[in-house]
């Protein structure tokens, strides 16, 4: 590889430098690995649950509009996707061509701050596993003591926290075939505990599936209004994975590979996993008499030690799975790209791990205060004129063609632009951002929240091209803009 004073492409370990084609070994079940632990993960549960309950539409509705976000997150990361697995190039470094070699820390900062704060909360999430397992051992039970959590609670976090930190030390070959190893078992574990509802709730589980979540006064337009919600907000889920799916795809092996594995880890998988979801949130509903949205919570009430032991290390394997791919990675590249010569792979993994150690430690304090779905929607909504640049620069202006010289050229070339920064970039994600994050917290345009992603990513890609249409400038006079 070139190696001169403004490039990075020289350091082996830069998170940043280009996939080789030898390096390009993810197949279809690696990517549909990918998305089967991003959705299978307990804070994906918790959150399908919580929409099952919060709009109080029938369970039809609800999984219907659950499989449409999984078809429209399909279609979009094969767009975002299409320069990561072509180039071999990070989120990051994709991020230059329209934002510029400086701009493009803008939108890699505010990724890598999504996925640390994600990142935490995941640790959190997969750390309730852990505490499952040992009071399922133990059978002793624990008195909180600090911050809602309990001596064995902290402990079991400390330890998720410590083992993200060995896992992704051995490199992204560790990285993948722990994916590949933990997805495929929670479904075996979410079936299992299906069982043990269906046979507690006599029956009753099917009819409750439907109808027990569901306003009794529900019309037309509440079920329209609920669908939309839910599609909005599971949309606004994957929000952060659609800019940055060019992290993932630049490990496919070809755009088969990474197209296939879209088709059946992310519509697949949602159809499956938002069934069991509903089946089992209701027959914990009839069961216990309460809606449970954590499924470690309705492992612990089952009183099986056996599917607790299970369960618990099955929730914990697919949590940290994602955790490092979907968060991890992510926040580690937009660490790097601030100062790509200085900041090691490694390195910018230790600083995202000791923010995550303080994020999760407070993650219940956050969620309490704003909700699960207001904090979806909110970050969702940030992120989204991100997408629509890129895939407008990508698409439109470019035609997919890019250079890889000029993207890894820090200071010259056509993505320089004035001083790094390219001005239209900027203030299209500015104008974008706000309407869209306005739509979810200012009342008067609250008929909006639930199309807030699909506004922000269509506004900032319009604003840019209306911008940027006098697109041969842009090419053929590098730094005019």
């Amino acid at each position: 590889m070139q190696t001169n004073s403004d490039t990075v492409i020289s350091d082996e370990d830069s998170a940043l430098r280009p996939i080789t084609r030898k390096e390009k070994t993810w197949g279809s079940f690696a990517i549909f690995n990918v998305w089967a632990n991003d959705i299978q993960s307990l804070f994906g549960y918790t959150l399908v649950a919580s929409l099952f309950i919060s709009f109080g539409v029938s369970g039809w509705t609800a999984f219907i509009a659950l499989i449409a976000a999984g078809l429209f997150v399909m279609c979009m990361v094969n767009l975002s996707g299409a320069a990561g697995e072509r180039y071999g190039i990070s989120y990051p470094v994709f991020a230059r061509a329209s934002m510029g070699t400086a701009g493009a820390k803008l939108p890699a900062i505010l990724r890598a701050v999504v996925a640390v704060f994600w990142y935490g909360a995941q640790v959190y999430f997969a750390s309730t596993a852990l505490a499952l397992l040992i009071k399922s051992v133990t059978g002793a039970q624990y008195e909180a003591m600090f911050l809602g959590l309990s001596s064995v609670d902290w402990v079991a976090f400390l330890f998720v926290w410590g083992f993200h930190i060995f896992i992704f030390w051995r490199g992204m070959n560790w990285v993948e075939g722990f994916l590949n190893l933990a997805g495929p078992f929670v479904y075996a574990v979410m079936i299992a505990l299906l069982i043990v509802l269906w046979n507690k709730s006599d029956g009753k589980l099917l009819s409750a599936a439907q109808t027990i979540f569901a306003n009794p006064n529900a019309t037309w337009k509440t079920e329209m209004s609920g669908f939309v919600a839910i599609f909005g907000t599971m949309v606004a889920y994957f929000a952060a994975v659609m800019i940055n799916f060019s992290d993932f795809s630049r490990f496919a092996k070809d755009k088969q590979a990474m197209v296939v594995g879209n088709l059946w880890g992310l519509p697949m998988n949602m159809i499956l996993f938002s069934a069991l979801a509903l089946l089992t949130t209701a027959g914990a509903a009839v069961v216990y008499g309460e809606a449970i949205i954590n499924p470690t919570e309705i492992v612990e009430r089952s009183d099986s030690v056996f599917l607790g032991i299970i369960a618990a290390i099955t929730f914990f394997a697919a949590t940290v799975g994602i955790n490092l791919v979907a968060n991890f990675i992510p926040a580690v590249n937009g660490i790097a790209n601030l100062s790509p010569s200085t900041i090691s792979f490694r390195k910018a993994g230790l600083i995202t791990s000791g923010f995550a150690l303080v994020i999760g430690g407070l993650w219940t304090a956050v969620i309490s205060q704003i909700g699960i779905a207001g904090f979806v929607n909110t970050l969702g909504a940030t992120l989204a004129p991100l997408f629509g640049i890129l895939v407008v620069d990508y698409y439109v202006v470019r035609k997919q063609e890019l250079s890889s010289v000029d993207l890894y050229s820090m200071e010259a070339g056509q993505y320089h632009y004035r001083n790094g920064w390219h001005d239209n970039a900027v203030i299209a994600f500015l104008i974008a951002g706000v309407f869209s994050v306005a739509t979810v917290w200012v009342p008067v345009l609250a008929d909006l929240s639930g199309y807030a992603w699909i506004i922000g990513a269509a506004l900032g890609g319009f604003i840019y091209y209306v911008r940027t249409k006098n697109y041969e400038a842009i090419l053929i006079q590098p730094g005019s803009l």
